[in-house]
């Protein structure tokens, strides 16, 4: 295979050259992940970028909630050898500092959406536990990924507005995640599909949080019985209280659930500190980004991270979110910006990622279609 820019550094893994990766598993990918909103519930932002090497595909979207509508802009072109190209159409990610300071930006279009924003990390990027599943004999997830807390400064055009973002006002949080997980087209069910006939279901949360100088961090995943797959519950410290990473006790789950679907309405969140202290973290709910809606983050048959449209496309889509209706078609996996208040008096915003999909028994969840009641 050709060499590229990469193969320039001291930095191989393989034996191949960089536009090949250890496995020729079609569902390796390595993806950013960012989301900016004030410290109120006015605004949210999710941008994320992804790469497919075996998929020949590089793809972005910018999803934006704001005034009552989801915003959804996203682009696609086909990778080629360069991995160090991260730009797609108007999209385009720099690392101004590894694991510090990352540049966004979409450059104007004819689609009104627009921003150049800066993300300033204030602690250090945590690893989180690796993540490893198996159906029957194969792999179907194996991922590694880092997670880093902190504030934004820049601008944002949208609908015709200009939003201003200041670092003394916007948080935020992005990862790195790579490895295998289901992308690009659906594939056929095959043997799969008696994992469905029965008792099958997967829950996950994530939800971090910042504070003045530290950070808190919760992780869950489990199956149907409630039995955990991932768990990870840290405290981070600021650069400037020393950047010590401290894990904290098993985390445990109490959700509310808006009536008739599995969208968080408010959340408990409690676990012991290093000093067996008890922590509760209450979170409620402000506003949310319909990840299911659009973006390719949950399989649709007109766009999936990963899928070929061609040489290059860029499009755009809107949700309407201003009424109860309307967000009820827009699950599983959402993205609420909440309110954080901990038993011990701090307040911050944040998100609190949520998708419970089939049972769960932990709330009463006895099939794919049961909702909260």
């Amino acid at each position: 295979m050709p060499i590229s820019a990469m193969d320039e550094f001291l930095a191989h893994q393989t034996a191949g050259t960089f536009d090949q990766v250890y496995t020729s598993d079609r569902n390796f990918y390595d993806r950013y992940y960012f989301n900016l909103h004030p410290k109120s519930g006015d605004l949210f932002v999710v941008f994320s970028m992804g790469q497919y090497p075996n998929l020949g595909t590089t793809d972005a979207f910018v999803c934006i909630v704001f005034k009552g509508k989801q915003h959804v802009l996203r682009c696609s072109r086909e990778l080629g050898i360069d991995r160090m190209d991260t730009s797609i159409g108007p999209f385009r990610v720099e690392i101004i500092q590894p694991l510090k300071k990352i540049r966004i930006s979409c450059d104007d279009n004819e689609h009104g959406i627009a921003f150049d924003l800066l993300f300033d990390g204030t602690a250090q990027a945590v690893e989180e536990p690796r993540t490893v599943m198996r159906k029957y004999a194969r792999v179907t997830m194996d991922t590694s990924r880092y997670t880093q807390m902190g504030r934004w400064q820049g601008h944002i055009n949208i609908a015709e507005e200009t939003i201003e973002v200041d670092f003394d006002n916007y948080l935020g949080v992005r990862d790195h995640s790579w490895g295998v997980r289901p992308v690009g087209e659906s594939e056929p069910m095959g043997i799969n599909i008696n994992e469905y006939v029965g008792k099958y279901g997967f829950f996950h949360m994530w939800a971090p949080m910042q504070f003045e100088d530290y950070q808190i961090k919760v992780f869950i995943e489990e199956n149907a019985d409630g039995e955990r797959l991932v768990q990870e519950c840290v405290r981070i410290d600021s650069y400037e209280k020393g950047g010590t990473v401290t894990k904290l006790g098993t985390p445990r789950h109490h959700i509310q659930y808006r009536r008739g679907t599995r969208e968080l309405e408010s959340a408990e969140l409690v676990f012991e500190d290093e000093n067996g202290q008890t922590i509760t973290v209450s979170a409620t709910a402000l506003t949310c980004a319909y990840l299911a809606a659009g973006t390719g983050y949950y399989p649709n048959p007109e766009w999936v991270h990963g899928q070929y449209h061609g040489v290059f496309k860029l499009e755009y889509r809107h949700f309407d979110i201003s009424t109860e209706e309307a967000r009820n078609a827009l699950g599983p996996l959402y993205e609420t910006l909440v309110r954080f208040e901990l038993s011990t008096g701090e307040v911050t915003w944040g998100m609190f990622e949520n998708l419970s999909i089939g049972h769960h028994d932990r709330y009463g969840f006895d099939s794919f279609e049961a909702m909260a009641t």
